[in-house]
Order: C-alpha cells, then structure tokens, then sequence
C-alpha cells in the first residue's frame, strides 16, 4: 500500500513538473523575441512596426476632399491621402487603413494608441502643439462662408443676428466663437461633420456656415443638389497651415515623414498634387517656411 501511494506521489509530482514545463512553453511562444521588438537598422521603430503590421493606420472624419473613404469605389481618397500615399511610398509603406473618428476627438484616439497618426487637413496650431508632435506643413488654406442662394447675406457684416452653424474641434468653430462673442453674429450652432453642417444650410436650419474653404468649393462642385453659394469676396480670419499629427515619443518617425515631404516639395511632386486637386501655388508651402518647431 505504501508502495501504491508513493508511486501515485510520484506520478503527480511528474505530471506536475511536465504541466509546468509546457506552460513555460507557450509562455516563451508569445512572448516577442528582441528581433521582433526591435527597429530595423537606420528606421524608426514606428517604422519598423508599421512595415511588419503591413500599414499605416490613420485618423481621419471621413473629411471629402482631404482624407475620405470614396462612397462608389470604398477606396481612400482625398488631398491628404494623395500627399500620404506619395510619403507612404517613399518610405517603403505598402497600404493605408482609415479609422472614422470625429474630428474634434482625432488628437485624444492618437493618443490612446488607436491609430499611428492623424491626417485630416488639421492645422498646426499652438494649442495642438502641447497635445502632439506635428510634422511640416504640407500646404496652407482658410475658411468660407456658405449660404443659400437666395440669401440677403453678402458680407460678414450681414450676419449680426443671424444663426451660424460650425464643425466643433475645427479652427473655423474657434473662429465663429469669437465672431459670437463680439455679438457679430447671433446663435451659434454646432454640427459633428462637414455632410450635417451643409446639409443644415441648405435647409435653412441656420443662415450660414463658417468651413474650410476647400471643403465647402469642392462640396459645392460635386453636389448640384445644394441651394448653396460661397460668400465673395470674402478674406479668411482663420488662415493656416495643414500637417500631420504623431504621439509624442515618435518623433524618429517624424523625421521620417518630413524628410520624404520635403524632398516632394524640392522636386516638384506636391505642387502637382496640389495642382492636380485644383489648388493654385497660394497653396504650397515651402521648406523654409513649412517648419514646425514642436515643443516636446
């Protein structure tokens, strides 16, 4: 009996120590080897990470015709995917995967870790600055306003008392609070996404939009079922420069970004795309005065 009972001992100790033994195996398994974490020599670790998931993953608010998922082909398309796609090749980055997210929330998921970067015509802005590592600029535009086409409305002076609607987490927003603060206009409205804001102009649910001047001439081009006209003439208050956006900590990758860029504006290659979108030389930015000086 003592016999039976020792060898019943031995067996589970065995079992035990064969259990562990393969737990510690498929523990090895997972675990990433050190070739797999680190970066391939001369590149970035985002780089590296990026090449081996097999592609970028972006931020964007589905924001035609800067970066947006086109409703009759399901492909990327846009401005800033045309921009993107031409520094994702030079770079050696074989694909693109969009997340939709609102716009005011873009530089909060970067953040989080849920996409690689934000590119979305966001401008560089000092505020932005103390939330992400922004690259050089890729070009430079402003807002406009939009209205019915058988508004009275000509002017900004004519918008005292009247309702205007605006994109919050946008510049033009900014812009439109300030115009509300100083009683030039009357209530301010908000709408999540450029298709809820024109479409509430054009419904007269507000009497004007403040946007982005791009977005609101290309909506109006592409659309023939818009009552809508663009106010003109008419000076942009909110001028800017458009970039990119990483998480702080990824600046190496940054490096990557405006290198490729700013061979693009040396050679030739990003007027053309501009050119191409129907944008003149107004639009370009170069080198020199593309630089971003970020804080962290």
């Amino acid at each position: 009996m003592k016999l039976l009972r020792s060898c019943r001992i031995a067996t589970a100790v065995a079992l035990t120590a064969l259990l562990t033994a393969l737990s510690a195996c498929t523990i090895t398994t997972e675990t990433p080897t050190s070739a797999d974490s680190a970066s391939v020599a001369g590149e970035s670790a985002l780089l590296t990470q990026i090449k081996s998931r097999g592609k970028i993953i972006i931020g964007s608010s589905n924001d035609a015709p800067f970066s947006y998922i086109d409703a009759n082909t399901g492909e990327l398309s846009g401005l800033d995917i045309a921009i993107l796609t031409e520094i994702n090749k030079r770079l050696g980055i074989p694909e693109t995967e969009m997340k939709v997210i609102d716009f005011s929330n873009l530089l909060v998921e970067l953040n989080n870790g849920n996409i690689d970067m934000v590119v979305d015509a966001m401008y560089v802005r000092d505020e932005r600055l103390q939330v992400a590592a922004f690259s050089d600029k890729w070009y430079q535009e402003g807002e406009a306003l939009v209205v019915p086409k058988d508004s009275p409305i000509q002017s900004k002076a004519d918008l005292v008392g009247k309702s205007v609607g605006a994109q919050p987490g946008t510049a033009f927003f900014e812009t439109a609070q300030a115009w509300h603060d100083a009683g030039q206009i009357g209530d301010l409205v908000s709408y999540d996404n450029q298709s809820n804001l024109m479409t509430a102009v054009n419904l007269h649910k507000v009497d004007a939009v403040v946007t982005d001047g791009i977005v609101a001439g290309y909506t109006l081009a592409q659309d023939s079922s818009l009552n809508l006209r663009l106010v003109t003439p008419y000076t942009p208050e909110a001028a800017g420069q458009i970039g990119s956006a990483v998480r702080f900590g990824d600046e190496d990758f940054l490096a990557e970004v405006n290198a490729a860029l700013n061979d693009m504006k040396e050679d030739g290659t990003l007027l053309k795309i501009l050119t191409d979108f129907g944008l003149s030389e107004d639009y370009f930015v170069g080198v020199e005065d593309g630089k971003t000086q970020n804080v962290k």
